[in-house]
């Protein structure tokens, strides 16, 4: 069991902390350990309960009704919203599933919902509306160390059999069509967001060159003089890269001026990458769409 404390919780479920004390307070919502010092945590079951009671409330559902419900009247619900709700209120719902399933290490759980949300939204959508967040939300999780580790690899490894699959299953590019290159550079190793760039754009019929993980700028210097592509791809997730991005910038802008380098990554990473005609920062994974 994991424990957390109120601004774990606050950053997970975008609901302030003063606000959770008033639902705990007045309505009962959660009820809090106390640690001997009089200090706030909160468990696993606890903070699924918060992430649905946070989807509700948002979807304006009052949180004096939400208190009201009995635990099966709040999984039925639930159950329902996630059928019949809008879309936005739909993806939070799942999202918040993944989390619980990662949390729990329940591989079956986390492949049937998977498996579930690709029915109901296609692969795009999904990983757009749901994925996508789901690992900046478990992001905030890592950076406090709330989860271990092995709940990431968890969690990714099975993402990244479903792209593996997904993108083997594409048909071939179509001619006439962009070529991408794509790789993490040196010491970058989380490839996940490279992969589903490299099925959206093979999706959209468009060729691909991928290199992986950790690839040194003297190999990325290599393939681009011999193949050429029309745009360089790749994810920024640490601070230790910013010369070798300008090593690649520096060469494509001298040798290479058709060639167009789409940076993406977390956001907070990208601000100190400036904008070229050549050099373009990608902040979402929606950005990528306006190059294929």
């Amino acid at each position: 069991m994991d424990f957390y404390q109120i601004n774990n919780l606050e950053r997970l479920s975008g609901i302030k902390a003063h606000t959770i004390r008033i639902w705990e307070k007045r309505y009962g919502i959660i009820t809090p350990y106390r640690t001997e010092t009089n200090i706030r945590y909160y468990d696993d079951v606890q903070l699924k309960k918060l992430l649905n009671v946070a989807t509700l409330a948002s979807s304006g559902l009052k949180i004096s009704k939400i208190a009201a419900l009995s635990s099966d009247e709040l999984k039925s619900i639930i159950k329902e919203r996630k059928v019949e709700g809008e879309d936005t209120e739909r993806y939070e719902f799942f999202i918040n599933d993944l989390i619980s399933s990662m949390l729990d290490f329940n591989e079956q759980a986390f492949n049937l919902l998977f498996a579930d949300i690709l029915v109901q939204f296609g692969v795009q959508k999904a990983f757009i509306n749901i994925v996508y967040p789901f690992l900046s939300k478990t992001g905030v999780l890592w950076s406090i160390d709330e989860t271990m580790p092995v709940q990431e690899h968890f969690a990714t490894t099975i993402i990244k059999k479903k792209l593996f699959s997904l993108i083997e299953q594409l048909p071939p590019a179509k001619a006439n069509k962009h070529k991408f290159l794509l790789f993490l550079p040196s010491n970058e190793w989380h490839e996940l967001g490279l992969l589903f760039a490299e099925y959206i754009i093979r999706e959209c019929g468009n060729t691909t060159i991928s290199l992986g993980q950790n690839v040194p700028f003297v190999d990325i210097e290599y393939v681009v003089k011999k193949v050429q592509p029309d745009f360089l791809l790749t994810f920024l997730i640490s601070d230790a890269n910013k010369e070798e991005m300008g090593k690649i910038a520096s060469l494509i802008s001298q040798k290479f001026k058709k060639t167009i380098f789409l940076l993406c990554g977390n956001p907070s990473k990208l601000i100190s990458y400036a904008e070229t005609t050549q050099i373009k920062v990608l902040q979402h994974p929606n950005d990528i769409l306006k190059f294929i």
